[in-house]
């Protein structure tokens, strides 16, 4: 299956570029090794962006009556206003396939920013003043930072969704028909699946629609419903579910040795003994019949590059 290559907002410190406060970077390995051959990057930083050049004074988030303030450390200069005021612009006009911020930054972290009062953070839920703006105006955007990708969990989801969205991008950008949508859904089907059964029913509402409505509609509808199934998070259960279900498309072709090692590879994963890929790759090797074609087209088979290796965990 032909890959298409999201585009991806970054942090430029994350890449390698020198804008942090002190000079320097925090080039990821993982972003700037591993995925890089694979996305285009956007690469922002808000700081160099509102005039601050580097070297520069370090920030942070300072409390106040109407919600954290982003404030220079030592001198006291509120940036709030040029900050979510750039926030605001870059919301308007993004168009990515999803985002990783610096973790722990006042402007650009996700999770857990502290808070201050004088010199004692009082809150440690906070979250970037930029980071915020985006996050905000774009609720089903791919987002992480570079901290949680550290997680296999995380980093496989974050991938997963970035690669989803930016396949959905390339077929609306194209000169789609009705049955373009619909055949895109049906190769969704079982990714879907492993992450919400109902959200794919209501995204199937939609598609049964195509030729009845405007694209636009149906591009509004239908984007809204994917990324919604696929913000929720995929558990085992369901991934057993699935393979199940792909399963039973083969069982026909397959003598009573293959499918019982099948169904004890699924078991197994299910007890977290093996990875997904595991199971994966064994019941797109075994398709045959009239179900190979269909089945070896799902894209929860190939959700990204293999090369990424990104379902070789085991599940905990």
């Amino acid at each position: 299956m032909d890959q298409v290559r999201p585009r991806v907002a970054v942090s430029s410190c994350l890449t390698g570029e020198p804008v942090r406060f002190n000079g320097g970077h925090s080039r990821d390995r993982f972003l700037s090794g591993e995925l890089d051959p694979y996305v285009d990057w956007v690469r922002v930083c808000p700081e160099m962006e509102i005039g601050l050049g580097t070297p520069r004074e370090t920030l942070r988030l300072e409390r106040s009556p109407d919600g954290p303030h982003l404030v220079t450390r030592n001198t006291g200069v509120d940036l709030t206003g040029p900050m979510t005021a750039l926030g605001a612009a870059r919301a308007r006009t993004l168009d990515v396939d999803g985002y990783v911020f610096k973790s722990r930054s006042p402007s650009c972290g996700v999770h857990g920013i502290p808070v201050y009062t004088g010199d004692a953070a009082v809150d440690r839920g906070g979250r970037g003043v930029f980071a915020a703006r985006i996050i905000d105006a774009h609720p089903l955007l791919p987002v992480e930072d570079e901290g949680r990708l550290n997680d296999a969990l995380l980093r496989e989801t974050f991938v997963e969704r970035i690669f989803a969205h930016a396949r959905l991008r390339a077929l609306l950008r194209s000169d789609w028909r009705p049955r373009d949508l619909v055949a895109f859904h049906s190769r969704h089907k079982m990714q879907i699946l492993a992450h919400d059964p109902t959200a794919y029913r209501r995204a199937g509402r939609v598609v049964a629609q195509a030729g009845l409505r405007s694209h636009a509609e149906l591009a509004a509808d239908y984007t809204r419903e994917f990324g919604t199934a696929l913000a929720r998070k995929a558990t085992i259960g369901r991934h057993v579910n699935v393979l199940q279900h792909c399963l039973g498309m083969v069982s026909d072709s397959l003598d009573h040795t293959r499918r019982a090692d099948l169904l004890e590879v699924i078991a197994s994963y299910q007890a977290g003994q093996v990875a997904l890929s595991v199971p994966a790759t064994l019941l797109r090797h075994h398709a045959r019949g009239e179900s190979a074609e269909y089945l070896r087209d799902q894209t929860y088979f190939s959700p990204y590059p293999e090369e990424l290796r990104l379902r070789n965990h085991v599940p905990a």
